[in-house]
């Protein structure tokens, strides 16, 4: 029955974030009903100090700055700045942190050739810091021109990596093509709406895959972001790890969402796993937060518990 009603309901949430009247009550009362839960903040100075807090608790963290498919040569670049600025002061903090950004946020949209000069700057920065940077996934559309930025980064610079969504039917073939690098790969079930000609429908479809994609990952050179927070997923990979003789740290680590089921990651860490969690800042927080409040009835009840108690 979830699985029924899950596309529906999220179907719903993501049509009434198009809602110029949620959009404006979300975006003026959202942190203080909840959204900071999901949200360092809207600061470089809010997300710090939050990375410095989860890095005393034993997670590392992946940087997000929340906002994608700017519309100027300009807004790409500063955004491309500004992530350089976020590895540099990592560096000099020693802070426990890498960076994870959309090419649409690089400019994608307006040219790839500028999205990937942008991605390649941000790559420079991050091997010079001794760090690691991470392409994130997007719609569909997008993942071809993903994948060949990565490549084309990856004959440069060993510190790219990339991921794939198991919701879709071609990820187990994008991720036989790249093998051969021996990728950094961060696997998610994905998060945004699909048509089905080309993604799963069902969640134990989606799980499936994320099966094969993990052991495929697992049992090839490279390394391993092992992104999801469903422990049923988590028993598995770290019984592939086990039966293939795999350290608990080096080839692989568990990420999660920053503020979801914090308590599983924290079991990790105490079992010795690298656990990172992804906590994302910036003015463009409402499009992420429909989407974490899209993927799981749990995040949506506790939003509006937090909006109810604020009346």
């Amino acid at each position: 029955m979830t699985g029924i009603l899950e596309r529906p309901l999220r179907s719903v949430i993501l049509a009434a974030a198009d809602s110029p009247k949620i959009q404006r009550f979300v975006r003026k009362y959202g942190m203080q009903l909840g959204a900071r839960r999901f949200v360092a903040g809207e600061s470089v100075d809010d997300f710090l100090a939050v990375a410095r807090e989860v890095n005393g608790r034993g997670f590392a963290v992946a940087c997000g700055i929340l906002g994608e498919a700017v519309r100027s040569r300009k807004e790409a670049t500063d955004a491309s700045g500004q992530y350089c600025a976020l590895l540099q002061r990592f560096a000099a903090e020693r802070i426990d942190a890498n960076v994870a950004f959309k090419l649409t946020h690089v400019g994608l949209d307006i040219d790839p050739q500028l999205a990937f000069e942008n991605a390649a700057r941000i790559a420079q920065t991050a091997q010079a810091t001794g760090n690691s940077m991470r392409l994130d996934m997007e719609r569909s559309r997008y993942v071809d021109a993903t994948l060949d930025i990565y490549r084309r980064l990856r004959q440069g610079f060993r510190c790219v990596g990339f991921v794939l969504q198991s919701y879709l039917y071609r990820s187990a073939d994008d991720l036989r093509d790249v093998l051969e690098l021996s990728p950094n790969v961060r696997l998610v079930k994905g998060a945004y709406l699909e048509p089905p000609s080309v993604a799963f429908a069902q969640k134990g479809q989606v799980d499936d895959n994320y099966r094969r994609l993990l052991e495929m990952a697992l049992t090839a050179d490279g390394y391993t972001a092992i992104a999801t927070h469903d422990p049923k997923l988590i028993a598995y990979a770290r019984e592939v790890a086990v039966q293939n003789h795999l350290p608990l740290r080096g080839r692989y680590e568990f990420q999660m969402l920053y503020g979801i089921n914090e308590a599983l990651g924290r079991s990790l860490v105490a079992l010795g796993y690298r656990v990172r969690l992804a906590v994302p800042y910036g003015n463009y927080w409402f499009p992420y937060l429909m989407r974490r409040l899209a993927e799981r009835p749990a995040n949506l009840a506790f939003f509006l518990k937090g909006a109810l108690s604020k009346r």
